[in-house]
């Protein structure tokens, strides 16, 4: 709710650093990802205002030297997931009641520190415990996680902004409030950035949160709690627990204060959760809100007027930035086969430049998948792939985890246009690519859209209009970001908001108002300044 109207700073996006060598940015983050690596950290579960320490300790490790112990982070159980609850409870009142300015002041604050003194710790965390190289932590932990925090201030203000007309002797207004009850967080591995804007956005509208991270993020979850201390969140409206899933799911969803979830991870996670809370509708005060970016099986159509070098360089960035681990990392393409000739050598030459290894070589651009799950995953896919007769490996194709969870960037052609690795998310550093004759452009248009359920990210490459334009309207459904001549990675808050449909979730747009607007329950008041005193209506009188 708000108490009054002030302008907010204007948001602009975060300049990135180029990390350039001789740079003082490049010379500073790798000062602090030493003073990083060479420290075990001891982190507690944070709940109300006690940061909680249990006996069951699990490792932190670098996916990139699964060896190196990063430290240690405190296990809970069930009644630590109570305890989080209740505290969220406890903090509502007050934090519900808190002008609106004085809560976007606290996230205000915490970009500025983010943008400045705290900028290499939570990039040098984010390489160290998610094997990110440093321009990718740059444009995650930093850059997107300052816009996060920046913009979602202006479309709060712009939210509390939106009243309605009133008629004479009436004064109409709106209050936002914030939802009835707690709201659960749940963020994934790959973004820092989503792992902090996923409870900052909600607690931002005046609710309180429980936050529970991935494990193999937790290292940098911890610091970005500490941030937020340090910017002047008060106890108990964010709590950060670390529990695993089924038993957290099994108290937040059996209680009665449970107001929504916001999401970013799996599909088949997430429709569990969405049938879970169907199942205990009843128990709830209020409709939880459900708000989740799941999967992708993002594409890159190419028509015979594209240039086969562009074309090239999106597949090598759009396909392999983050060792693929993106949501929006494209992992389909299908290409005319005037082009493909060319477009495959390009590739091919990219694939032999790349450097694969730890983060802290900064001239390494490919680095380790998160963990030995994700690496045994992926690499099933490249095994089968090679026994099969409907399939060749182009370049790549290889991996080792005897010390880092390493896979090389692999380029499938596909003979089948749906052969499992066309049709299924892999979250790995592996293409499928499938030729179509030149003059079929139409037909694979409709491919395209029908080989997979989900709908989140694509592209479009032509130098002609009208195929674009085409493309655009019979693609409508098939993602929620959809780019013209670019790769499907790297929507900017503010300028691309997020999210997809489909089996790709609620396309509730990270990144914009819409998304906020989900965390908030309006309440109309109307006012009548000189209310009647008499019940007669001039109809009623006799002729």
């Amino acid at each position: 709710m708000a108490t009054g109207f002030f302008r907010v700073p204007t948001p602009v996006n975060e300049p990135v650093k180029s990390y350039a060598p001789g740079s003082p940015e490049r010379e500073e983050l790798q000062r602090t990802y030493k003073e990083l690596k060479s420290k075990e950290l001891d982190v507690p579960m944070y709940i109300g205002g006690d940061r909680i320490f249990t006996d069951n300790k699990r490792p932190m490790v670098q996916p990139h030297d699964h060896q190196h112990i990063l430290g240690h982070f405190s296990e809970g159980d069930a009644t630590h997931v109570e305890q989080a609850i209740n505290a969220a409870l406890a903090a509502r009142e007050m934090w519900s009641n808190m002008a609106w300015e004085h809560r976007a002041s606290i996230f205000l604050k915490a970009a500025e520190l983010l943008a400045g003194p705290w900028r290499a710790r939570l990039n040098a965390a984010t390489m160290l415990g998610q094997s990110k190289n440093a321009y990718q932590a740059e444009i995650d932990s930093a850059c997107e996680l300052i816009d996060f925090l920046r913009f979602n201030v202006q479309y709060a203000t712009e939210i509390y902004h939106m009243q309605p007309e009133s008629s004479p002797g009436v004064w109409n207004r709106m209050e936002h409030r914030p939802l009835e009850g707690f709201v659960f967080a749940l963020t994934p591995f790959n973004f820092t950035a989503i792992a902090g804007n996923l409870p900052t956005a909600v607690a931002m509208m005046g609710n309180v949160v429980v936050w529970k991270p991935a494990y193999t993020q937790i290292y940098a979850a911890h610091m970005i709690m500490e941030l937020l201390q340090e910017a002047g969140l008060p106890e108990g409206v964010i709590n950060l627990v670390y529990v695993d899933g089924p038993t957290t799911g099994d108290v937040v969803f059996n209680h009665s204060d449970f107001a929504g979830i916001h999401f970013t991870g799996s599909t088949g996670v997430f429709q569990n959760i969405w049938q879970t809370i169907g199942n205990n509708i009843h128990k709830y005060k209020t409709y939880p809100r459900i708000v989740g970016e799941t999967g992708g099986k993002d594409f890159i159509l190419a028509h015979k007027t594209t240039d086969a070098k562009q074309l090239a360089t999106a597949i090598t960035r759009g396909a392999f930035e983050y060792q693929g681990q993106k949501c929006s990392a494209a992992s389909r393409a299908y290409i005319p086969s005037n082009l493909w000739d060319e477009v495959r050598d390009y590739v091919v030459e990219d694939l032999k430049s790349f450097k694969m290894g730890p983060p802290e070589d900064f001239s390494n651009f490919i680095n380790a998948v998160i963990d030995e799950k994700s690496f045994d995953k992926i690499a099933k896919y490249i095994d089968d792939a090679k026994e099969s007769n409907e399939v060749e490996i182009i370049a790549g194709g290889n991996y080792d985890k005897s010390k880092g969870y390493f896979i090389e960037p692999t380029v499938l052609l596909s003979h089948n246009p749906t052969y499992v690795t066309m049709c299924e998310e892999i979250f790995g550093p592996v293409i499928s690519i499938y030729v179509y004759d030149e003059d079929n452009f139409e037909d694979t248009v409709e491919l395209v859209n029908a080989t997979s359920p989900y709908a989140l990210t694509g592209a479009i490459f032509s130098k002609d209009r009208y195929t674009i334009e085409y493309a655009t309207k019979k693609l409508t459904d098939a993602a929620g970001n959809f780019y013209i001549n670019d790769k499907p990675t790297g929507a900017v808050v503010g300028q691309q908001p997020f999210g997809g449909s489909r089996a790709s979730g609620t396309n509730d747009k990270a990144g914009s108002m819409l998304n906020l607007l989900r965390w908030v329950s309006a309440r109309s008041i109307k006012e009548t300044l000189n209310p009647p005193t008499d019940y007669r209506y001039p109809f009623l009188g006799e002729d």
